[in-house]
């Protein structure tokens, strides 16, 4: 039986060596920040009319990819149609059309299209995190929220150390809060703090004295890329640099 994390100490304990089956499950079953159960699962019974004879997934999104990959892509949390629908991270919305038909681009997904969790998609080389794992209201985490969500993101990064050389943020809280973790696991953070901008670049140290290079990226929100803040070529080029 999976155990339910029902607080920020449930979360600690849960995470703390944890294998990456073990993390996938509990993060998949975790109830410990009541605001967002509510509204995940609010969301799930209520649906967007386009989806209304689907069934919504309405719990945490665990991460996705590779579990052997070198690079790790920090997201911010799961839309509330999107991943809290479909139940597999930048599945079901125009956020994932970017960034899957972009890593499709640099040969780290054998397909450019993400639509459902049974579609076929598959990463190699590249894994997908969260700081936040359910849906926010109006895609805000509190600050509570997110120190409750991050012993499972510290354990994700944890899980990567062996084979790790590159992580890209998607956004700037992403990019604080893959600061805040490393720090958390004892890594080589610069000081003063690195600022997050779009291609900012970082080098992080793990404890056995290997690089990481760290690169901040636009979000790909219909913000962002409806307006131009992000463009295919600025995605490209931010993805390249995890190589």
């Amino acid at each position: 039986m999976i155990p339910i994390a029902r607080s920020a100490d449930d979360t600690a304990r849960l995470a703390a060596g944890a294998s990456r089956e073990q993390l996938d499950a509990r993060v998949s079953t975790c109830r410990a920040c009541p605001r967002l159960v509510a509204w995940r699962e609010q969301v799930a019974r209520e649906k967007r009319a386009a989806y209304a004879d689907q069934t919504y997934w309405g719990r945490p999104v665990p991460s996705f990819g590779d579990p052997d990959a070198a690079a790790l892509i920090v997201g911010l949390a799961p839309a509330a149609h999107g991943a809290n629908r479909t139940g597999r991270m930048f599945t079901g919305d125009r956020s994932g059309d970017w960034l899957y038909a972009a890593l499709h681009r640099a040969g780290f997904a054998n397909q450019p299209h993400a639509v459902a969790a049974d579609d076929g998609l598959t990463l190699t080389g590249v894994r997908i995190v969260a700081p936040v794992h359910c849906a926010p209201p109006d895609n805000k985490p509190t600050t509570a929220e997110k120190a409750t969500c991050a012993p499972w993101l510290d354990r994700d990064l944890e899980l990567a150390e062996p084979r790790l050389t590159a992580i890209m943020t998607l956004g700037s809280i992403a990019w604080d809060s893959t600061l805040a973790a490393a720090r958390r696991l004892g890594w080589g953070v610069p000081r003063p703090k690195p600022r997050f901008g779009h291609g900012a670049e970082a080098e992080l140290t793990l404890p056995d004295g290997r690089p990481v290079r760290l690169v901040g990226c636009y979000h790909v929100s219909q913000q962002n890329t409806f307006t131009g803040k992000l463009t295919e070529p600025m995605l490209d080029a931010a993805i390249a640099r995890l190589r």
